[in-house]
């Protein structure tokens, strides 16, 4: 039991570790190929776009890793499992499978049709769950493996135009929360990592109701965090066996105000839920500095002036 608390504890090297990244052309997905590729790890990195993962390779030429591209398309889930059989014939096993690629939608409920729904559904998590039902019996052989998985604070709580999004995320941490139970006892490590506004091109890739893009940066989006930086927590947060990863800003009050305050979140995020949330910190951050003059005041300040000469006098 003590060299399995121990084992624990250590970091996790990634050198020579077989990393399969889908999602890997852009965003989170390219900052986590070079942050791989700075850790030594063998990569097979995925995405429908061939020419966009040939530059990702090119940039990782100084570090001189083992890399090669497997294009797929997440949509056709048919095609997967072959796939697979191909990422496991170029180095004979997967070690650490991160299931990055995602799409988002941004409209109303009442004005996304059915298809749509689906298609962020069928992207977003049932690839991620056939990829992981191919991955996982030769991990389960070797009683070695790791999943990582980019959610989003979207999985974590639901905003007005996200519904098919934060769906997908929500289904993402019911799937990989019940697996991480039955296979604990296999040495098989899965972690849920849950950003929130990252300097990509999601909104611009991201799909209206009718299908069509939404084609345009959001200002959020833009004053993210930078993908590299957030690639760089994932690595440190995963070599240590974390569960779940948080990685943001302002926006991550919103997950500890769902938890712990329900009724406050739902009236919060009901309309322009950012503004809200920086009411709410101006609000808690005034508070907390009224606390802390008046502790200092009560307990920190000099004693009166007339307490100081008579004790100089005696």
């Amino acid at each position: 039991m003590k060299k399995r608390v121990e084992g624990c504890k250590r970091n996790l090297s990634f050198e020579n570790k077989v990393v399969w990244i889908t999602g890997a052309s852009s965003g989170i997905g390219e900052a986590l190929t070079y942050a791989f590729a700075r850790k030594g790890a063998k990569l097979i990195l995925s995405s429908r776009n061939k020419k966009a993962l040939e530059n990702v390779k090119n940039n990782c030429a100084e570090t001189r890793n083992e890399i090669h591209l497997l294009p797929l398309d997440l949509s056709k889930l048919k095609t997967l499992n072959k796939k697979a059989k191909k990422a496991f014939s170029i180095f004979g096993r997967i070690d650490v499978m991160v299931h990055n690629a995602g799409l988002a939608l941004r409209d109303l409920v009442v004005n996304t049709d059915i298809q749509i729904d689906k298609k962020i559904m069928d992207i977003n998590y049932f690839a991620a769950v056939v990829l992981t039902k191919a991955v996982l019996p030769s991990m389960l052989k070797r009683e070695s493996g790791h999943f990582l998985v980019i959610s989003s604070v979207s999985g974590k709580y639901g905003v007005p135009k996200l519904s098919a999004y934060s769906a997908s995320k929500h289904a993402l941490h019911g799937f990989f929360d019940s697996l991480r139970a039955e296979v604990a006892k296999d040495n098989i490590k899965i972690t849920m990592v849950v950003p929130g506004f990252v300097r990509t091109n999601i909104t611009v890739n991201t799909l209206k109701g009718d299908g069509t893009r939404y084609g345009k940066h959001m200002q959020v989006q833009e004053k993210g965090l930078d993908p590299s930086t957030v690639a760089t927590k994932i690595l440190e947060k995963a070599g240590k066996n974390k569960e779940e990863v948080l990685i943001g800003r302002l926006e991550l009050l919103a997950v500890y105000c769902k938890r712990f305050f329900p009724v406050l979140f739902s009236k919060i995020i009901r309309n322009h839920p950012i503004e809200r949330i920086r009411s709410l910190k101006s609000f808690f951050s005034l508070k907390k500095y009224l606390f802390k003059r008046a502790y200092r005041k009560a307990h920190l300040s000099p004693p009166p002036l007339t307490q100081t000469l008579t004790g100089q006098a005696e």
